[in-house]
């Protein structure tokens, strides 16, 4: 994986933890929009690696909603519940390196700083019930996002992150970046919620010798309470049956065109929103109000 990727490879990756709602698709949709007029790839990832957090019938419900919208995919569908012997490879890999470590500290100890860990234990724990932590280097990550311009994250202020948790789950930070070079990805475009985490996956990819995505992190749309809408704060699901309604809300909260109205399918009106996909246009702010 040393040579850099020559063509645009996109992907949209929930996780089951309930249907899409409006936010979701504003995401799913921009992934979408940038892959087709990049004329690249767009892949569907199930992140299905957290049990406790997954609805049943969570996975199907959002495959439904994809193909309701018009927003199919290329290729097979990728589940993370399917990847433990990959993951279990790359951990050992950074092990054996001297570049994650066993971790036993309890939330309560890493309170103090803010829930980081900044490197009090790093020595060897006993790795029946220790999570496994990245080893980051003191070094400042810079890279430039496509829609939050120039960013800096030093390692006093990420911490080291869980990379495998005590209780044996895969954890986010190690999932997405293995899975990432696997399927080639090239571009990211998600919710600028996840901006901060992209400092870890940088260094993640450097310590695993991945090439580097480019990153277009976009605004998150938030309740009245300010909060963002998801599905843990209760955001009511789509109706599929409002396919066209609903992408042309998305299209506003993106801050892009207005296809006509005499557009009346969703397959016609993507054809239009990729013709005119403008990035440039998504503002770079941390979220928009809903409506």
């Amino acid at each position: 994986m040393s040579s850099p990727y020559s063509t645009y490879m996109g992907r949209f990756a929930p996780s089951p933890s309930g249907p899409l709602h409006i936010g979701s698709l504003v995401t799913a949709l921009a992934s979408y929009l940038d892959a087709r007029a990049n004329r690249g790839q767009w892949l569907l990832r199930m992140e299905d690696i957290d049990p406790p957090r997954e609805q049943a019938g969570a996975a199907q419900q959002i495959i439904n909603s994809l193909v309701s919208h018009g927003l199919i995919w290329d290729g097979d569908i990728f589940w993370q519940s399917q990847r433990s012997a990959a993951y279990d490879t790359y951990l050992q890999q950074l092990l054996d390196n001297n570049l994650a470590y066993y971790c036993n500290c309890s939330r309560r100890q890493l309170a103090p700083s803010q829930g980081l860990h900044i490197g009090a234990c790093r020595h060897p724990g006993n790795p029946g019930s220790s999570a496994i932590r990245l080893r980051t280097p003191n070094e400042t990550i810079h890279f430039e996002d496509r829609i939050q311009g120039s960013q800096r994250r030093a390692q006093a202020d990420i911490g080291d992150p869980v990379l495998k948790r005590k209780d044996g789950l895969y954890a986010y930070q190690l999932a997405v970046v293995v899975d990432d070079a696997e399927q080639g990805i090239t571009d990211i475009v998600r919710g600028v919620d996840l901006l901060d985490a992209s400092a870890w996956q940088i260094h993640l990819q450097k310590a695993l010798g991945f090439n580097a995505a480019r990153y277009c992190h976009i605004p998150v749309i938030v309740g009245n309470d300010g909060q963002k809408l998801s599905k843990q704060s209760f955001a009511p699901a789509l109706d599929d049956s409002r396919a066209i309604d609903n992408l042309r809300s998305a299209l506003r909260y993106l801050q892009q065109s207005s296809a006509p109205d005499t557009i009346t399918d969703s397959a016609a009106l993507l054809a239009w929103a990729t013709a005119h996909w403008r990035p440039q246009d998504i503002p770079a702010s941390r979220h928009i109000d809903a409506v």
